[in-house]
């Protein structure tokens, strides 16, 4: 191989490890905010099982990281051992990324059962300050912008709406376009529309598709480094040996 196609493959090798490094960054961020909406939505929640797909993008994204350091070295340097060790580091993060991949799109298809508690907890709300569920619940309504499971209808069948008097839903239920709403059922329009299941939904689909669709980008800069490292392994440069004088 001609000196010019080496240092050309190399070019390529540099530039592909940047953008394994925005990849990785990319993966790291989605892996990161699969946990956020895990950690404020927990109760809502039948199991810690969802957080699979995000653990495991955290440790694709910090072996994709250290990928692109290692394929950064060697375009300035020649070993054997560490392009080696590069193309190991690389089948390993195709193995980490497929697997999260993989969980993703099976807790995006259960999405119904994942979030069957909801229900459970809007039941039990007694509207109390010191009500770790009753603060979830009101949490939930005011950082999603929504009301009732479904809708604001399904605070009429709960028994904290019964003793309060059957008048008014809680406080977040009120959509912030209206200051003076007090959550008075007979103003419905002053509520959130949306119920809260469809918005978690929303907000848990949208992340665990990102993971899904970023593998593909990821499998994309894999291969041409893939192919790339084989070029340069293919064709290394001659040793010369030279006998050793026994003097």
């Amino acid at each position: 191989m001609s000196d010019q196609r080496r240092k050309a493959l190399k070019i390529i090798l540099q530039l592909t490890c940047q953008i394994l490094w925005v990849v990785g960054l990319v993966v790291g961020l989605s892996g990161v905010y699969l946990l956020m909406n895990y950690r404020q939505s927990s109760l809502f929640l039948s199991h810690s099982y969802i957080t699979l797909p995000a653990v495991l993008a955290l440790a694709s994204a910090a072996f994709l990281l250290v990928s692109g350091c290692l394929g950064s070295w060697l375009s300035l340097r020649e070993s054997t051992f560490l392009q080696g060790l590069f193309v190991y580091l690389l089948v390993l993060v195709f193995c980490l990324e497929s697997t999260a991949s993989a969980l993703a799109y099976f807790h995006s298809t259960k999405l119904d059962s994942e979030i069957a508690p909801l229900r459970g907890v809007f039941q039990n709300y007694t509207g109390s300050s010191q009500d770790l569920n009753s603060r979830a619940v009101d949490a939930a309504q005011e950082e999603l912008q929504c009301c009732g499971v479904h809708d604001y209808r399904d605070w009429l069948e709960t028994s904290w709406f019964n003793r309060t008097g059957g008048l008014c839903v809680p406080h977040s239920c009120c959509n912030s376009t209206f200051p003076s709403c007090n959550g008075a059922v007979n103003q419905p329009w002053q509520l959130y529309a949306q119920g809260c299941q469809v918005k978690l939904e929303i907000r848990l689909q949208f992340v665990l598709s990102f993971l899904i669709w970023v593998s593909p980008l990821v499998f994309l800069v894999e291969v041409v480094l893939f192919l790339t490292v084989a070029q340069l392994m293919r064709h290394q440069p001659v040793m010369d040996y030279q006998v050793l004088d026994k003097n």
